[in-house]
Order: structure tokens, then sequence, then C-alpha cells
């Protein structure tokens, strides 16, 4: 006769520990991907938004009236399904828009601005402390 084989106490605990360890690796594989795709999407968002506002203004809409109507700009121009959805950044937050130098307009979130001062102090970038002026010529 067979003797029935039955998994001890120490086995079940190494099999959950093994499972807890490989579950925490993807969680934090998990965070890194979620934290690139919030900041892709930002920038790409960055982009868009201002090109279609400053089609609004080649249009002959006023630059001061299109920074302070965004959604407005951006739901006429029919390039925008949900303009209240697409002014949010990847963290859900409303986008800072304004009008940069001459007839321009800038598109910025604090946020994307965080985590781009964090990422640079973790590979030990150098902090330049930006003025307006300077994030007007460096990016939207």
């Amino acid at each position: 006769m067979k003797k029935k084989q039955t998994l001890t106490l120490l086995e079940i605990m190494i099999v959950i520990v093994l499972i807890g360890l490989i579950g925490s690796v993807i969680g934090v594989n998990m965070k890194g991907s979620l934290e690139q795709g919030r900041v892709f999407k930002t920038e790409k968002a960055q982009e868009q938004i201002r090109d279609i506002l400053m089609l609004e203004v080649a249009r002959g809409a006023s630059v001061d009236d299109v920074v302070q109507n965004p959604k407005k700009y951006l739901s006429a121009s029919g390039l925008v399904g949900n303009a209240d959805k697409f002014i949010l950044d990847g963290w859900g937050e409303e986008f800072e828009i304004k009008q940069g130098r001459g007839s321009d307009i800038t598109v910025r979130s604090e946020k994307l601005k965080v985590y781009n001062k964090k990422r640079n102090a973790k590979i030990g970038k150098p902090q330049l402390e930006e003025t307006d002026e300077q994030e007007e010529d460096g990016k939207n």
C-alpha cells in the first residue's frame, strides 16, 4: 500500500515566502512603469494642448482669451473629445497654461516638474533653479 504524501508546515511557509518575494519584485517594477506612463502622457498632452491652442490663436483668437479659457478653445477646435479630461496631466492635476513671450503659450505640469527634480537628484544631475523665462525658452 502507498503512503499518502502530505506537505509539511515548513514547505508551505517556504512557498508563501517565495510568492511574497516574487509579488514584491513585480510590484516595484510596476510602480516604475506607472510613473513612466504618467510622465509620457503628461509630456505628450503638454505638446498637444499647446499646439491646439496655438492653432486657435492662428485662427484669430486672442492669446489672452485662449489662456483664460483653454477648455472652451480645446472643445471648439474639434480635435478634443472631452476637454475636461484632456486638460489633466498623468497625475490627474490640471495643467498650468500661461502666456509666454509675445504670442506664445506655455503648458506646464507641477507634478512633472517635481518628478523630474526627484529623478535628477536620484541620478546625481546638478539642480539648476529655472526661472519662468528659462522654462519658457526650454520647454512648454
